[in-house]
């Protein structure tokens, strides 16, 4: 009589990584399949599953390699125990990716033994993850703030009220964490919507997002700024006004498509490098209603700018709104940043530049004569796409 082989996981998108390992599996003998829960997802990774419970145990099912499959009855990282204490398996395997003393111990308590498998392709095919697929896979935008923001936090806009300025982007190139692009906002939409944003008003949506990430529980106490929800949310060129309160009283968008393709033609982006942990960028901030409404000036003027497709205004007022943040917030700036700011600022066709975000590192955010040009003779410079909705 073959042996028992049991192996568990969630198996949401289901890939050729998995099936090879579902292959390699059941060469130690009949091969069980535990199946995580929806609700066992949404609690240990805190986004609701793109194929529901049923739909996932239909596939595996399907799967020539797969004797049986069931979903686990238990819940938490170990959600299989009531699964394997009913089948009663003789092997249990799991990738190494996957292995921990706690399902060692497990199988030790049973006398089960206990196989690890590296994680390899099928023959001729990639490397798949459905991390790596998802990433692939997500159409929700990331947000570039232009000029004015700190404006949309009242111990900012208590001093003198004025605009934030936003740019919703196409995710068409690697997103890298605390880089300035608001990630975190989006991380937060991701546990709602792991794939695309839903088919509704986009400023009603950027208020459920922002109410969402700002629950009353949050630790720290901290309040994320409502531009992250709007820049991503919001598509197309949008500004927002901020008087002394975390939601505008008022956001006002431009979708002409000749003003998204100028700032297409004269935006780009450079990593430096994430925002260290240690980083605090409040420190020793300076905000008062001179460089409150320096900040406010600057978004004004860049507005105007952007609607006049008046490229030397453009950059001059880019550039104050940069220069006015770092007046409140010096700490945004750290000798490392500046490393990149001198490198970029003394380079042909550059007009412009400012950290996308709050600082500390990041993405420098430049303006520039030409984006496609200037991408051609550096290759590390990222071309940015609006999305449009």
């Amino acid at each position: 009589m073959a042996k028992k082989v049991f192996v568990s996981g969630c198996y949401d998108l289901l890939h050729s990584g998995h099936v090879e390992f579902f292959r390699q599996a059941a060469a130690y003998g009949d091969l069980y399949v535990g199946i995580g829960s929806d609700s066992t997802i949404l609690h240990l990774k805190k986004h609701r599953t793109l194929y529901s419970e049923r739909e996932r145990l239909f596939m595996v099912k399907a799967i020539r390699y797969v004797k049986d499959a069931f979903i686990n009855a238990g819940d938490g990282v170990m959600d299989f125990i009531p699964t394997v204490d009913a089948l009663k398996p003789d092997v249990f395997v799991v990738n190494a990716d996957g292995s921990n003393d706690q399902k060692r111990r497990f199988c030790e308590e049973r006398g089960i033994e206990y196989v690890v498998l590296q994680r390899t392709p099928a023959e001729g095919l990639d490397a798949r993850s459905s991390t790596g697929i998802k990433e692939g896979l997500c159409s929700i935008p990331v947000r570039i703030d232009l000029a004015g923001t700190w404006i949309d936090q009242p111990y900012v806009s208590q001093y003198a009220p004025g605009w934030a300025i936003t740019l919703s982007l196409e995710p068409d190139f690697e997103i890298v964490e605390r880089c300035g692009l608001s990630t975190s906002t989006r991380n937060t939409i991701r546990t709602l919507w792991p794939l695309r944003l839903p088919d509704m008003d986009p400023e009603m949506l950027a208020r459920l997002v922002f109410c969402f990430e700002n629950h009353p529980e949050r630790p720290g106490g901290h309040v994320s700024g409502a531009q992250d929800a709007i820049g991503i949310c919001v598509p197309g060129l949008c500004r927002h006004w901020y008087d002394n309160h975390f939601w505008p009283e008022k956001i006002e968008r431009c979708n002409d498509e000749n003003v998204l393709q100028w700032l297409e033609k004269h935006l780009c982006l450079v990593l430096m490098f994430p925002r260290r942990p240690d980083c605090s960028v409040v420190t020793g901030k300076q905000v008062d209603r001179p460089r409150v409404e320096t900040l406010a000036s600057a978004a004004d003027r860049c507005w105007d700018a952007i609607l006049k497709k008046d490229l030397k205004a453009f950059s001059e007022a880019y550039r104050a709104s940069f220069e006015a943040q770092v007046a409140m917030f010096p700490a945004m700036m750290n000798e490392d940043v500046q490393k990149y700011i001198d490198l970029y600022s003394k380079l042909p066709g550059v007009r412009a530049w400012k950290m996308s975000g709050a600082g500390g590192g990041g993405y420098l955010a430049l303006v520039v004569d030409d984006a496609s040009a200037f991408a051609d003779t550096h290759p590390e410079a990222i071309r940015l796409h609006v999305h449009r909705g």
